[in-house]
């Protein structure tokens, strides 16, 4: 029989080879993404180059054509032309001819070199997308032995169902800090590289084509900017509303049901019913992830167009209630990663509460929340 010693040893040497193993696919996932951005760049400037030489190319071709007829004509009537006429004209169509090969060779090896970068971008994309996955589930995995089994075991009634909620409460942590990291990656973090790449195109447009067209691209550099800084607020306030702390829970779900609209097109009609008084911190802060969670739900998966919000504090509870008129679903029905539904049960029994979903396939979905409001809170 192994001794605790052994055990230890055995699960100190699996997470040291865990840890090595998710650093290694990170540096990979970084490296990875390193060149991505370099790669991407180079395949800007390509892709200028290659607009420039068809350019070339196009004027190349006419020269080449008029002097090829210009060659023809004294061809056919060679008697009237002195011999260093002839020469001159014979050379200058070489020269053109020769001038155009070059140009359309270079052109060739411009496009197949987009093309290769192109590629090597999509394995690229492919790569980074894995190592992040893998480095996701290691996580999991190591957050999972970190944990002191022996005191999980002893303290659960039932190990089995409460091991897998706590690997599903991890992953869902790792997965919503992986959905950060793509949407500032996605987002702010792309708009300033390119922000960047274009700021030092300014100055060749200058020299290139005049202050009008580089003052054009700088009020082009100005619209990325405030994109990409709407877009960081929206992170932030995806985050922790800070309106919550200062104004309360009504006035910033109203708030955050208007940007809910504006960026997904679904109508919401939100009504309040009460006085508006200010609750306990973690109240707030639970009601206003219950609804943002709900409406989330509602984009991802119900296919609705409109959605009914109703909050109303009565003497002893707080009610809320999210309908909406999409597809619908059947309860019985098991699905894998439903995470959002057991999130928000975990929230309402924290607070005591209650929490009902009615729907059925094709007829909608209503979430009824109530949630007892005590002196002591």
């Amino acid at each position: 029989m192994a001794d605790p010693q052994t055990l230890d040893k055995i699960i100190d040497k699996t997470l040291d080879t865990v840890g090595k193993s998710r650093e290694q696919i990170f540096e990979i996932s970084e490296q990875s993404r390193n060149e991505y951005v370099s790669l991407e760049q180079e395949l800007q400037e390509v892709r200028m180059k290659v607009a420039e030489i068809i350019d070339q190319s196009d004027r190349a071709e006419v020269h080449a054509r008029f002097a090829r007829n210009r060659l023809a004509e004294v061809s056919k009537q060679f008697h009237r032309y002195s011999n260093e006429e002839i020469r001159k004209v014979y050379e200058q169509a070489n020269e053109l001819q020769v001038k155009l090969a070059l140009l359309q060779q270079e052109e060739q090896q411009l496009r197949d070199r987009r093309d290769a970068i192109e590629r090597r971008l999509l394995n690229l994309k492919d790569t980074i997308e894995r190592a992040e996955e893998l480095v996701g589930q290691m996580t999991v995995v190591y957050n999972f032995l970190t944990g002191d089994l022996r005191q999980v075991g002893e303290a659960l009634e039932d190990a089995r169902e409460k091991q897998a909620f706590g690997l599903q409460i991890i992953q869902a942590q790792e997965e919503e800090r992986r959905k950060l990291s793509r949407e500032i990656h996605d987002g702010p973090a792309q708009m300033m590289a390119n922000v960047l790449l274009r700021s030092e195109l300014v100055e060749r447009i200058y020299h290139d084509k005049g202050i009008d067209e580089a003052l054009k691209e700088i009020r082009d550099l100005r619209k990325m900017v405030k994109s990409s800084l709407a877009e960081v607020r929206r992170i932030i306030y995806d985050l922790r509303p800070m309106a919550l702390d200062d104004l309360g829970l009504i006035p910033t779900l109203k708030k955050y049901v208007k940007t809910f609209e504006e960026h997904t097109g679904i109508f919401v009609d939100f009504k309040h019913i009460g006085k508006g008084e200010r609750f306990p911190e973690h109240v707030e802060i639970a009601l206003f992830r219950l609804v943002q969670e709900a409406l989330q739900n509602t984009r991802k998966h119900a296919k609705a167009s409109h959605v009914h919000v109703k909050i109303e504090e009565q003497k002893t509870k707080f009610t809320v209630v999210i309908k909406d008129n999409g597809k619908g679903f059947d309860q019985t029905e098991k699905k894998e990663g439903s995470f959002g539904l057991v999130g928000m049960k975990e929230r309402v029994n924290m607070l005591k509460g209650q929490l009902v979903i009615r729907t059925k396939p094709n007829d909608g979905t209503t979430i009824i929340i109530s949630i007892p409001i005590t002196t002591e809170e």
